[in-house]
């Protein structure tokens, strides 16, 4: 199966990151992929909402691809440039999206994940769900737009996770506005289905 899986389910355009082994880390391609689904599924009255996924257990997404970064950087060759340019172009496109945009963001989310995620405006967690921007540890500030988002933090919260990089759970990730709500992982497949069932 190819590395991200778009598809229309009843009312839902479906985008599933589909890279298990990898945590769904995501490439340049994948970035490219979601962008053309969103412009399929923005103009298909059918769909009513867009839902992001992960295939696996393990998480939604750990991130971008650094492999292909590091290997990319040792011939001096463009792909951090052109990816970061286009995740942040595509960030920006889904906290505008027109219709419900909803992630499930069970399991890890981090970096790139929190990226495709945390501009959603319906955002789902988990008791599962490890959050962070592991960026900052490696003196990089918090990625995808983690700064914007981290600035509207209640207090210092946003001070705390964007200096020390430490990872949220579920209801951190709530508390610090980055999720909406908190779902059970066990009742996921039902809110799935509800979603898909929903009238356009």
């Amino acid at each position: 199966e190819p590395d991200l899986i778009a598809r229309r389910e009843g009312a839902a355009g479906i985008i599933r990151l589909n890279r298990p082994k990898a945590i769904n880390a995501v490439t340049l391609p994948m970035f490219r992929d979601i962008d053309k689904a969103l412009d399929a599924f923005e103009a298909d009255s059918a769909v009513g909402l867009i839902l992001l996924e992960g295939a696996g257990e393990r998480g939604l997404c750990a991130g971008g691809d650094i492999r292909a970064l590091y290997e990319s950087s040792q011939v001096k060759g463009d792909l951090g440039e052109m990816l970061w340019r286009e995740e942040y172009i595509l960030n920006a496109r889904i906290a505008k999206f027109p219709k419900p945009y909803v992630a499930f963001m069970d399991g890890i989310v981090m970096g790139g994940g929190v990226g495709l995620s945390a501009h959603s405006s319906h955002r789902v967690v988990t008791e599962r769900t490890r959050l962070a921007m592991p960026e900052v540890g490696l003196g990089f500030f918090p990625d995808v737009g983690g700064t914007f988002l981290l600035s509207r933090s209640p207090g210092e919260i946003g001070t705390y996770f964007g200096l020390t990089g430490q990872t949220m759970n579920g209801p951190d990730a709530v508390y610090a506005h980055f999720a909406d709500a908190v779902v059970p992982s066990g009742k996921l497949a039902a809110l799935r289905e509800t979603l898909v069932n929903l009238r356009a």
